[in-house]
């Protein structure tokens, strides 16, 4: 070959779409070498051939140079070999034009470019890479959960490589866990393979048609030559229909497994009033997002208070697809005695395995709600006053009426006089016990029962009064007068009942705190009023009625007793 000669060559003239082209360019051409210096030359000013000419039909991925010196006859000839990766932009008959490099010029050459990937026969040799797909359902419900797996096969020593992800615009698309990696023979070649899956959720029923998976990488082979890898696939089209006409539910719920499941109620099904029970429901589903789930329903009886918490949710990826779970916790507290029952709940699912309707039911549950000894019947926003209700029967009580006109006689008089001499005594010994009574710091109301403090109590707590905390105070006094209580921190510190600390404090800081801690909803009482409620039944049996009266009166004590 002479010199400024320009010799084009393709690895082969008939490749099929997603396959990488070799295409190698060699070029000569004389050097002058300064007889000073030999080794002062630099081969990478030599120019170039006109290679920008393919871009039209091809991708240039890559491209190397190698340099070498030849003598010829005692001239200096460089030789410069250009190795260029093309990748084909389009099918059918492609051409390489003739490209220049100084005063030489190739020949152009035709490559036939064939759409789909090559089948055994059409294949020269086993293939470096390619790309395999596979789908666990030939079509699906809209909504309902397809699993596509990736398998990429590649020979060599993977330097770097992409492969893309399953894209489209009306499909959710989860990833499940991260990717295997294992060897395979295939043909009697040895591969590397890289594995993924993927859970495909369509959201409109049709044809799912995805984007082709595609890879790109370079690997080096055993010779340590360097290879472009670069391959697609496409999944056949996947018929989505539509949700059945027989399905009776509410939330369209397509999955191979569902379950529903309750915890937390007592097994005799016997409570108190007052008594906080922890209610746990959970649903479970195979093939969903946790983020499909229904949300449970809130109906309770009346007499059921229901304090529930947020919610939780989690979804779980498996070799099989998605595993979610909805799990809802609430705090019941039955308010008044009797039997209730807590509802029936039901939830219609699409069992996709067997093509048919299941219903997940926790059926209803009724509940026997105990008095507890000395607690009010009713809570405190409806109660009756009860001495109101004394004076009302007093005044429904029929007279008594004298049997006749004649006077009262001798010995009535005396009992009347010894009546009001006994009274004077009284009087005279309770002013004296007030005079040395101890201050507690507690302005209490003799007039009112220990029943109708804690009636006033449970109404400022409802109402998210100020003065609730001073009821609370007047109450417990009233209610343990052997104690001294001084504030609310005496109150807690007798009491030692964590939840009705955290809903005074919760109603302090809503009342007293900066407009930032300030709740901006409504104030509900309710939690307040259940926790006294517990705790007056707690310490029913510690009545006045119940207690021993002190061995010598506040009056008669002396300092040093």
């Amino acid at each position: 070959m002479a010199a400024n000669e320009l010799v084009v060559e393709p690895d082969r003239t008939r490749i099929h779409e997603g396959e990488v082209l070799t295409l190698t360019v060699t070029g000569k051409t004389d050097i002058e070498i300064n007889l000073r210096n030999p080794f002062d030359f630099d081969m990478s000013s030599l120019p170039k051939p006109d290679i920008e000419k393919l871009e039209g039909d091809f991708e240039i991925l890559s491209t190397s140079e190698q340099y070498s010196i030849l003598s010829l006859n005692r001239d200096m000839v460089g030789e410069i070999t250009w190795t260029y990766q093309l990748a084909p932009t389009t099918t059918g008959k492609l051409t390489i034009p003739a490209l220049s490099f100084k005063d030489a010029e190739s020949e152009p050459i035709d490559i036939q470019v064939e759409s789909g990937a090559p089948t055994a026969n059409e294949q020269d040799g086993p293939r470096d890479s390619f790309i395999e797909l596979e789908t666990n359902k030939d079509e699906v419900y809209v909504q309902e959960q397809l699993v596509l797996t990736v398998k990429l096969f590649f020979t060599g020593n993977l330097i770097r490589g992409e492969l893309s992800e399953p894209e489209h615009p009306h499909a959710i698309i989860e990833s499940l866990g991260k990717q295997g990696e294992y060897t395979r023979y295939r043909d009697g070649m040895r591969y590397r393979v890289v594995e993924r899956r993927y859970a495909l959720f369509p959201q409109r029923e049709g044809e799912l048609s995805l984007q082709p998976i595609r890879f790109e990488g370079q690997a080096r082979n055993n010779d340590g030559q360097l290879k472009l890898l670069r391959d697609n696939a496409t999944l056949f089209d996947i018929p989505v229909k539509g949700v059945p006409a027989e399905f009776s539910g509410d939330t369209w719920l397509p999955a191979r497994n569902l379950s529903l499941n309750e915890s937390g109620l007592p097994e005799n099904r016997t409570v108190s009033a007052g008594q906080n029970l922890t209610r746990t429901l959970k649903l479970q589903a195979d093939g969903l997002p946790s983020e499909t789930l229904p949300p449970f329903p809130e109906e309770m009886p009346d007499g059921m208070r229901a304090y529930p918490e947020k919610p939780e949710r989690t979804t779980t990826p498996g070799s099989e697809g998605l595993a979610s779970e909805l799990t809802q916790t609430a705090a019941l507290v039955p308010v008044q005695p009797g039997e209730l029952t807590l509802p029936e709940i039901r939830i219609p699912w699409w069992d996709t395995e067997n093509d048919t309707e299941r219903v997940a039911v926790i059926p209803a549950r009724t509940l026997t709600i105990e008095a507890i000894p000395g607690q009010i019947e009713s809570l405190p926003a409806d109660s009756p006053d009860e001495a109101g209700a004394a004076v009302d029967d007093e005044e429904k009580s029929p007279e008594t009426t004298p049997a006749n006109n004649e006077g009262p006689g001798f010995w009535p008089l005396v009992a009347l006089a010894l009546l009001g001499a006994w009274l004077a005594t009284l009087a005279a010994w309770w002013f004296s016990r007030r005079r040395v009574q101890p201050t507690t710091g507690v302005e209490s109301s003799d007039d009112l029962s220990e029943q109708a403090l804690f009636r006033d109590l449970c109404e400022a707590a409802r109402r998210g009064s100020a003065t609730t905390t001073d009821l609370l105070v007047r109450w417990m006094a009233a209610r343990h007068p052997e104690h001294t209580f001084h504030s609310i921190v005496d109150v807690n510190r007798f009491l030692e009942d964590k939840e009705l600390a955290a809903e005074i404090a919760e109603l302090q800081q809503r009342l007293f705190g900066t407009p930032e801690q300030q709740a901006t909803v409504p104030w509900n009482g309710d939690r307040l009023v259940t926790a006294l409620i517990r705790n007056r039944g707690a310490t029913g049996t510690q009545g006045k009625e119940d207690r021993l009266p002190p061995l010598y009166p506040e009056g008669l004590r002396t300092s040093g007793s």
